[in-house]
């Protein structure tokens, strides 16, 4: 039987960095009731990314914001839009080179993530900000 279900996540977040959702995710997929199909997540958001990471060595993240920090620095001279400060332009940067998308294989009812994979919400932003997460699950 086909099967589709909609929810939408407010993640607050406390500026930039990286905010687990793995579980919350996990939850929806297991209320939609599909057992095989996919997953699909969405940020509403310009300045914040969908990512999926190893979830074990938190210093994958610190390595990645470090790297991000070098390719979009705050306040380089070349960004023109600073409309909302320093951070502005990096953060759409960021977003640009990421993603605001993914989808997920569903089977048995669970996402098929591997053994150290995990869902994140990419804070760009310097500034705590609420974001929305739209989660789409479709299939059987």
């Amino acid at each position: 039987m086909f099967r589709q279900s909609s929810e939408e996540l407010t993640v607050g977040t406390r500026g930039r960095g990286f905010t687990e959702l793995t579980s919350e995710i996990s939850s929806i997929v297991d209320r939609s009731g599909v057992k095989a199909g996919v997953a699909t997540i969405h940020v509403q958001h310009t300045s914040a990314s969908l990512l999926i990471q190893e979830n074990a060595d938190p210093e994958v993240r610190s390595d990645l914001e470090r790297i991000f920090s070098r390719l979009a620095p705050d306040g380089d001279p070349i960004f023109r839009h600073t409309y909302e400060g320093d951070d502005d332009m990096p953060a759409h940067v960021r977003t640009a080179l990421t993603a605001v998308n993914v989808s997920i294989p569903v089977r048995g009812g669970r996402m098929t993530l591997g053994t150290w994979q995990g869902i994140y919400l990419w804070e760009h932003r310097t500034h705590a900000h609420r974001r929305r997460v739209a989660v789409h699950v479709l299939g059987e």
